[in-house]
């Protein structure tokens, strides 16, 4: 499994709306692409400025090739993502997912990272 990450800054007072605005653009085409396995969005405030950081996890590189394109180490952005963002780093990072916890407060494996990884 492949863990891609991109990392982005708005300003503090726009940190609501842009992730609203992820919620209708970014995170809906991750779903909707065959081979996403999943995405976690976080978020910080550090005094004037959100950081944001998006881990999307995909089956294979194809799987994001299906998503970014041709070359998967580059960022890919929105239209109003110009608006939100205070730079637009051209690359992201991607990782080979090899050990996950167990998701806490389910009582099944579906929420076990870890079982979807091949040993």
């Amino acid at each position: 499994m492949i863990a891609r990450m991109w990392r982005g800054r708005t300003r503090a007072a726009d940190r609501d709306r842009y992730l609203e605005y992820l919620r209708r653009t970014g995170f809906p085409e991750y779903a909707a692409t065959v081979g996403h396995r999943g995405l976690l969005a976080f978020r910080r405030v550090d005094g004037d400025v959100a950081e944001f950081l998006l881990v999307t996890l995909w089956d294979s590189f194809d799987a994001v090739r299906r998503f970014a394109g041709a070359d998967v180490d580059r960022a890919k952005y929105y239209p109003e993502d110009a608006k939100y963002l205070l730079e637009m780093d051209p690359r992201v990072t991607h990782f080979e997912l090899v050990a996950a916890p167990r998701l806490a407060g389910r009582g099944d494996d579906a929420g076990d990272v870890a079982s979807l990884v091949a040993p």
